[in-house]
């Protein structure tokens, strides 16, 4: 007899330490857009590894080629050449249309390495006098826990206790290009930014400000640094959440869907008047741009030259938003929606962004909560028309059960729907 989910809880929470809080349910199986609990109850996953698995749990081309390559070569060090990290660079920079890149493994090392090469290139080429560089970024934001990361975050459980904290990061309000301009001095080498703030909810920059960024950047000689973590690699129904203003910045940072949920893989793509500051020993990393982690990278990349991820994103979003839209009134007060991407705000005096998720775990859908009551949405993009009417149906339901169970503790008997179509 297997070990149960209480079993496993109870064995997480006593050895593992306490940073995440998840939802009840112990996972031991994906094959696509699914997942299977170890009772054998199966979900639709629609967080997706925060957009690590754009391409699915278990993905077929992903296996195989990690398969090939484990069976012959996973680790050399940067110490010596390997016969994958050199075709994996060249079609990675196809893709972003860049001259350059450096291979990392997390997010938050693409996010630190694209802050240390924005400095060095701010000493070395901008000529801002040494020590003073400084990188604007946004409130709200979001790119990583590691302590220069949490240094210019907005969110005070992510700080609290955790300094002194790393100087050198203005913050601006997200979307406010007003403040960016005059934020800049003569110290400033660069804008940090997501194109979207998935973090935050899903939030959507103003019409217009990624374009307005790249020409203030352009016009003041600092650099555009794009983090496109989680946005990036088809999530935003385009390659890059960037290309949705036809926007290319100075730099890409890359990561999560880069590993296809297989491995961790990430890297920052920029031209080589931008990369050419890194020289031998300034920067590295043992597992960075290792065999395997190249292999798997170079699977994604063909995966996306095809065009079809990007256009699933964008045709299962558009029934997303559809479904949510027509939720708006009956407990839904906010949705935010870029590809198959989804932030979604429910009546705070209805239930909590948690309580929905729990809500939604009954009904056999895996979601998360961000700030307050607000969920987030990203179903695998190889879901089906199907799945994402069940995440649906399963968010309606829940928010009719929460309307029902408000009635009766307020001792009004009237079925929840007569109080929202009189």
């Amino acid at each position: 007899m297997g070990t149960s989910s209480t079993e496993h809880i109870e064995l997480t929470e006593t050895y593992a330490a306490h940073n995440y809080h998840p939802l009840p349910v112990v996972l031991a199986e994906g094959s696509g857009a699914w997942v299977t609990d170890v009772e054998g109850r199966r979900y639709l996953d629609c967080l997706a590894g925060y957009s690590a698995l754009n391409f699915g749990h278990g993905n077929p081309r992903l296996l195989a080629r990690a398969a090939e390559q484990l069976q012959r070569l996973t680790l050399t060090s940067r110490a010596f050449y390997n016969d994958q990290l050199g075709p994996f660079a060249r079609e990675l920079c196809a893709l972003t249309g860049k001259q350059m890149v450096l291979p990392m493994n997390t997010g938050a090392e693409a996010v630190e390495t694209a802050i240390k090469v924005s400095r060095k290139w701010g000493y070395l080429v901008k000529g801002v006098p040494d020590g003073r560089a400084s990188i604007i970024a946004m409130e709200g934001n979001f790119h990583g826990r590691t302590t220069t990361i949490v240094s210019f975050s907005t969110d005070d459980v992510a700080t609290a206790d955790y300094g002194p904290f790393t100087p050198g990061f203005p913050l601006v309000k997200y979307g406010d290009i007003d403040a960016v301009a005059n934020a800049v001095d003569d110290t400033t080498v660069a804008v940090l930014f997501e194109p979207v703030q998935g973090e935050g909810g899903v939030i959507l920059p103003p019409d217009g400000f990624l374009a307005d960024l790249r020409a203030l950047c352009t016009e003041r000689g600092i650099l555009m640094v794009a983090d496109e973590v989680q946005s990036g690699l088809g999530r935003a129904g385009t390659t890059f959440a960037c290309d949705f203003e036809d926007v290319v910045p100075d730099i890409y940072i890359l990561g999560k869907a880069l590993g296809g949920g297989l491995y961790p893989v990430s890297a920052i793509a920029a031209d080589t008047d931008v990369l050419g500051v890194i020289t031998p020993g300034t920067h590295g990393s043992t597992f960075g741009g290792n065999p395997l982690a190249a292999a798997v990278g170079r699977e994604v990349v063909a995966m996306l030259q095809t065009g079809e991820f990007q256009e699933r994103a964008r045709v299962l979003g558009a029934r997303l938003e559809a479904g949510l839209r027509g939720l708006v009134g009956d407990g839904v007060v906010g949705v935010r929606v870029r590809g198959l991407w989804a932030g979604v705000d429910v009546d705070p005096a209805l239930l909590t962004g948690r309580e929905l998720c729990e809500g939604l775990l009954e009904r056999g859908v895996l979601a998360k909560d961000t700030h307050g009551s607000t969920i987030r949405l990203a179903p695998p993009l190889v879901s089906s028309e199907d799945d994402i009417d069940l995440l649906l149906t399963a968010l309606a339901d829940t928010l009719v059960a929460a309307r029902g169970a408000t009635s009766r503790a307020r001792g009004d008997d009237r079925p929840a729907d007569e109080h929202d179509h009189p």
